[in-house]
């Protein structure tokens, strides 16, 4: 849809950077034995943008601005994105593999670990150690997650990537390559800016949630992703918006006021675990994609190894 996506593209987004590498690698153990998984490729050289996500990434944009205790809105988030994930996830028993894309802290991989075998993938080793705090029963490896060509075709159930896409330099070619590690009817699910949202017209594009990050390098309106994400070769489930969260949008109305009046349609839907919020109502876009089943399947999804 070379149209579509020409008219339709914003960005890159303010900055340069890229988030595809580390400095290191880890075995990945466990779960991932026999699989082929042994190592993840990562290569970085001196001036490679990877190199910009570091500790110091992580502490300032990652986490710094935002409550990550009991009844935050982080907290919140991962639960519903977890809601979400055993939902839509193909039907089965905890032999069902699970791949966090940029898994930071390991929240979600800790709330998922005993339904599913899961894995994460981060460049920063700091957020590396404490996802193995968070989840100890998850394998959570420092790779690069524009790079998965040591995971074999059909291995996994699950892919998710929770504001992970816009920092890679491409994620069409990455959208690609999950499809083919997903099993028939595996899930993607997957939540990236919304760079024209309803109320951004208010906000200072340069300051607000979306671009005071400077490696958020792929930034773009809804009708690409869903191209970008049919395109290779999913069927898009449901596409929608996670609330009108970034405030203040208004002058002199405190923001505390602010974020109960425009954030509660929001907290509505994490609270019921529901996906009703427009497009252009969201600070993000959150998409659930499902990989085909074979034809002439009636349905039925392959699991992982078969």
């Amino acid at each position: 849809m070379p149209g579509l996506l020409a008219s339709d593209r914003v960005g890159p987004c303010p900055g340069s950077a890229s988030r595809t590498g580390s400095s290191g690698v880890d075995d990945l153990s466990r779960s991932t034995r026999g699989t082929h998984w042994d190592r993840l490729p990562v290569a970085v050289t001196a001036g490679d943008p990877r190199t910009h996500y570091d500790e110091a990434y992580f502490r300032r944009w990652n986490y710094a601005d935002r409550g990550l205790g009991r009844f935050s809105m982080y907290w919140f988030a991962r639960r519903y994105y977890a809601a979400l994930l055993r939902r839509h996830a193909p039907p089965g028993d905890a032999r069902r593999r699970l791949l966090e894309l940029g898994c930071g802290l390991g929240h979600l991989l800790g709330l998922l670990q005993d339904e599913f075998r899961c894995t994460g993938i981060d460049l920063i080793p700091t957020a590396v150690e404490e996802a193995r705090r968070q989840a100890p029963r998850a394998t959570v490896v420092v790779g690069d997650a524009g790079d998965l060509s040591s995971i074999p075709a059909r291995s996994l159930t699950v892919v998710v990537a929770l504001h992970l896409l816009e920092h890679l330099p491409d994620p069409r070619q990455t959208l690609v390559q999950v499809f083919k590690r997903l099993v028939p009817g595996g899930l993607l699910l997957f939540a990236t800016p919304h760079p024209d949202y309803a109320l951004r017209r208010l906000k200072d594009r340069a300051t607000d949630a979306i671009g005071k990050d400077p490696t958020h390098v792929n930034c773009h309106r809804p009708p690409v992703w869903r191209a970008w994400t049919e395109e290779a070769g999913f069927v898009v489930v449901r596409h929608f918006g996670d609330g009108l969260w970034d405030v203040p949008y208004v002058p002199l109305v405190p923001r505390a006021a602010q974020l109960a009046f425009f954030g509660a349609p929001a907290l509505v839907q994490v609270l019921t675990r529901a996906t009703f919020m427009p497009l252009a109502l969201g600070v993000n876009q959150i998409v659930v994609a499902r990989a085909p089943p074979p034809s002439g399947s009636g349905g039925s999804v392959a699991r992982p190894g078969e």
